[in-house]
Formats: C-alpha cells, sequence, structure tokens
C-alpha cells in the first residue's frame, strides 16, 4: 500500500512541477520588480523602520505586530528548507541548483512584497470580527465571487500543504540516525508539544516565534560562518562552480551523474519555493494578521524574508556541504549534519542537532496557522478549528514515512498552491502599484 502511495505523489510532483510552473514563478517574480519599480530593493532602509516599531500603532487593524509577523513567517520558511533541502537541491541538482534559487530568491522578494501588500489591502472579517487576510481572502475579495474557485483551490491544497510533515520528518531521521532514537518516539513528542503551543492561536504563536527565530538564526549563523571560514581556501572555486554548471553540471547522488539545464533549473527554484516559499501564499497568511492600515508597510517588511532565507542561510548551507566534500545522505538533513561534524568534530553534530530541534518546531507551530486559516476559511471558524487535531496526528506519520513520500506529498501541494496566488497577484499587481505610488508620495511629504 505504502509503495503504492509513493508512486503516486512521485507521479504528481512530475506533473506539476514541471517547466510551466517554474517558468511562471521566475517571470512573476521579475514583472512584479519591474511593475513595482524595484520597491524590495530601493525601500530596505525605510522597511528596517517599519520593523523596529517606528510606525507601530496599538489601534490599526489585526492581531500581531509587525515583527511578530515576520517572525511567523521566517519561522516557517527559515528551518529545514535551509537545512536539508539544500543538501537535497546539491545532492540532486549539484552546485548549479544554487545559482537557481538565489534567482528564485531576488525575484521572490518582488512576489513576497506584491502577496502581502495585498493580504494586508484585501481583508475580511471572520465571525469573530476580526480582519483575516491570505491569498484566499484577497481573491475573493479583491477580484469578486467569479474566481472564488480559485480562493477555495489555494484554502483546500494549503490545508495539505501546510502540514508540518517534512519538518517532523527530517527530524525524526535525525535523532534516529544520530541518538537511535525511535521515529514513532519523535512524532508522539511533537504532538505533544506543537499541541500545547498552537491551540493558543496566532497571538500564541507569534510570541514564541519571535523569541525562538532570532536565537536559532544568530546560532546557526554563527556555526555555519566559522566552518566556511574555516574552509575559506575552497570558497572562490565552490561559488565558481555554482555558476558555471547552473546550465547544466554533476549532482553528487549517483557517484557524479550529469544532470541536464531543465533539472538543474527545476531542482533549484523548486528548494527556493519549498524554502521561502514566495509565490505559494504561505507568508502573505501571517502578514495579513498584522497590526497596520498601511498595506505597503507589511509588503515592505515581508519581501526581507526571501533574501534573508534563500541568499543568506541557503547559501550558508550550500557552502558548509560543499566545503567539506560530505558524500549524499538518505535524509538531506544528516548530509548537512555530517557536514558539521567534518569541520567541528565533537561539537558540530550537537550544535546541529540544537539548531534542527529549534528549527522543525519554530516552523511545526507556524505551519499549524496556515493549515488552521485555510480550513476555517472553508469551513467557518468552529469547525474548521477542529482541523487542529488532524494537523496534530499529521505530525506522527510524518515522523515515520519515508522522505520521498513526504517531500512530493507536500511539493505537490505546494505547486498547486502556486497557481492561484500567483494567478490574483497578477491580476490585482496595477492596484499594489497605485498603492506603492500613493504611500510614498504621502511618505515624502
Amino acid at each position: 500500500m505504502m509503495e503504492l502511495f509513493d508512486r503516486f505523489w512521485a507521479s504528481a510532483v512530475d506533473i506539476v512541477w514541471g517547466l510551466p510552473l517554474v517558468i511562471l514563478l521566475i517571470s512573476a517574480g521579475i514583472y512584479f520588480t519591474f511593475a513595482g519599480r524595484f520597491t524590495p530593493f530601493r525601500g530596505v532602509r525605510h522597511a528596517i523602520n517599519i520593523l523596529r516599531g517606528k510606525y507601530d500603532d496599538p489601534d490599526d487593524p489585526g492581531e500581531i505586530s509587525h515583527f511578530h509577523a515576520l517572525s511567523s513567517a521566517l519561522s516557517a520558511t527559515i528551518g529545514m528548507g535551509n537545512i536539508a533541502g539544500v543538501a537535497i537541491a546539491v545532492s540532486i541538482g549539484g552546485p548549479g541548483a544554487i545559482f537557481w534559487m538565489w534567482v528564485a530568491g531576488i525575484v521572490g522578494m518582488s512576489t513576497k512584497y506584491f502577496t502581502c501588500t495585498l493580504a494586508t489591502m484585501y481583508r475580511k472579517k471572520d465571525e469573530r470580527g476580526i480582519d483575516q487576510g491570505g491569498p484566499m481572502y484577497y481573491i475573493e475579495v479583491g477580484l469578486g465571487k467569479y474566481f472564488k474557485s480559485l480562493a477555495v483551490m489555494f484554502a483546500v491544497c494549503g490545508m495539505v500543504g501546510c502540514l508540518a510533515m517534512f519538518q517532523v520528518n527530517q527530524l525524526s531521521g535525525l535523532l534516529q540516525n544520530d541518538w537511535s532514537i525511535p521515529k514513532w518516539s519523535t512524532g508522539m513528542v511533537c504532538m505533544l508539544f506543537v499541541g500545547i503551543v498552537i491551540i493558543g492561536g496566532i497571538v500564541r504563536v507569534g510570541k514564541v516565534t519571535s523569541k525562538v527565530v532570532p536565537a536559532m538564526f544568530v546560532l546557526y549563523f554563527v556555526s555555519a560562518l566559522y566552518v566556511i571560514l574555516s574552509n575559506y581556501s575552497a570558497v572562490p572555486g565552490i561559488l565558481s562552480s555554482i555558476v558555471t554548471q547552473a546550465f547544466g553540471g554533476t549532482a553528487i547522488i549517483g557517484g557524479g551523474t550529469a544532470v541536464a539545464f531543465r533539472e538543474v533549473l527545476i531542482t533549484g527554484v523548486r528548494r527556493a519555493a519549498f524554502s521561502n516559499e514566495a509565490g505559494l501564499g504561505t507568508a502573505p497568511m501571517a502578514h495579513g494578521a498584522a497590526k497596520t492600515d498601511e498595506p505597503v508597510r507589511e509588503g515592505l517588511i515581508a519581501m526581507l524574508g526571501p533574501f534573508l532565507d534563500t541568499n543568506i542561510v541557503c547559501t550558508m548551507t550550500a557552502l558548509v556541504i560543499l566545503s567539506t566534500g560530505v558524500p549524499a545522505a538518505e535524509d538531506g538533513v544528516v548530509m548537512t549534519v555530517n557536514a558539521f561534524e567534518h569541520a567541528m568534530p565533537g561539537l558540530g553534530r550537537y550544535i546541529l542537532t540544537l539548531v534542527i530541534i529549534l528549527f522543525s518546531i519554530s516552523t511545526m507551530i507556524s505551519y499549524s496557522y496556515y493549515s488552521l486559516k485555510c480550513s476555517r476559511y472553508l469551513f467557518g471558524f468552529n469547525f474548521g478549528s477542529k482541523y487542529v487535531y488532524v494537523y496534530i496526528v499529521s505530525l506522527f506519520f510524518g515522523a515515520i514515512w519515508s522522505q520521498d513520500i513526504v517531500l512530493n506529498l507536500l511539493d505537490t501541494m505546494f505547486a498547486t498552491m502556486a497557481i492561484p496566488t500567483l494567478i490574483g497577484s497578477l491580476l490585482l499587481s496595477p492596484r499594489v502599484v497605485r498603492e506603492t505610488i500613493d504611500y510614498f508620495k504621502r511618505m515624502r511629504v
């Protein structure tokens, strides 16, 4: 039965993650960059001031602050995609896959800006009178009833795609490989701990992640930087190989087998999308809960995510793996841990285990909000909230299933989430452009 299940999702992911979707993600990001007049790159200083709370107003609509919204979004994006996802990308697509992750990260800044601005422009009150935002809401409110089917499509796929099965899968694989802890035990513990936190809702999620995310980011950044500096002589050659192999190169899996350009491109963009989620529609659900009456401000905050996630954290992971020269492993997370242990014998494994536990748990907590938000959109707040129990139980299955089954299932759902997100964002993009021009005109005044 599991073999049939595995084959089904392997076939499904090959269908949805073809060149058409890759081209849509990249070209949409390029369009948003030019349509937005390079706002994500010109507005960085202003975005940092917003993040510092300079423009916060407790009377603004929404549930959480700009910083808590970014922390919630980053706790979902900065996680196993940065550690295990990069290892998988290099294993399958070779160093050249990292180049396309860079490209996807840069253009993803504009995509995040547009989608998260829309998430606060077009919010809808739920049964409790609280403003809710996200792709399903801005599609329904911004485009009207004739596009409701796209909103429903996003929410249905989001309920499954936002299950944190990959995070618990990689964590359980690591703990079993290094510490002989049964996978089912990891699944049970995660069910209990995550369940206690997520029942508190987005406010509690925001408070927890705002403390965990900065700490885990600094710990991982410092550790990775130490490994990279220890192997600094290899860095120029690695960077050169990332660029030269971007149009076809050599993968680590299979003893250095050749990889065609198409595989390198798709692998890089797919893993970048899984990591920073630009264009998939998850982050707009968190940023749509921010306390603000200026949509552009939340878009500016959101645009920082893809650069931090992909162009900094993922790049550091790639440099660690490639500079240490560790062989591919069955689980991507094990491969990354082996790289740190190779560079810091006796210490690297412990540091990475701690980082991975923090990354995994924070993502499991944040993803629950996304999954529940989709369920509540479809079934109403009261009945939709019961989906929390499905989410919690899914952590157990994610822990015991194989990496391939979990990854193919979630990749398929993410791909089908991207379609309504990007269609809605492209159709509504002129309104974001007008809002952006008006906002910066008022800020200059």
